[in-house]
């Protein structure tokens, strides 16, 4: 149980790093090479797992709050336009709502994990 515990703390660092390698993928299937600089912003996620820095947690953390805050309002706005429903459109609503709350509470997570350090 103390080996979850330890390492329950990379979980939303993990996922940053997973949705990027994902984008990475998606974009790179269609614009190749240019797809390239997407894997910067893999990079503090990365940093984080290895050698943590307070300053830049906290950072990640209330950027990616706001970020994420962002993305929920535009999602709520992109629902409430919607006219036609069918499948597909129950699909993006689906696993978009899904990512969308998903990075929320992952980017609280990162700042519940630098609020912890500091006390």
């Amino acid at each position: 149980m103390n080996t979850i515990v330890k390492y329950a703390k990379f979980i939303p660092y993990l996922y940053f790093i997973a949705i990027t390698a994902f984008w990475f993928t998606d974009v790179n299937r269609s614009n190749g090479i240019s797809a390239y600089p997407i894997l910067l912003f893999g990079i503090p996620f990365l940093w984080q797992v290895i050698r943590p820095n307070e300053r830049l947690n906290r950072t990640l953390g209330i950027v990616f709050v706001c970020l994420s805050s962002y993305m929920i309002l535009a999602y709520l706005s992109d629902l409430i336009g919607l006219i036609n429903i069918n499948q597909s459109v129950l699909s993006f609503l689906f696993y978009g709502g899904l990512i969308v709350v998903t990075n929320f509470f992952m980017a609280l997570w990162i700042i519940k994990n630098s609020l912890h350090r500091n006390i």
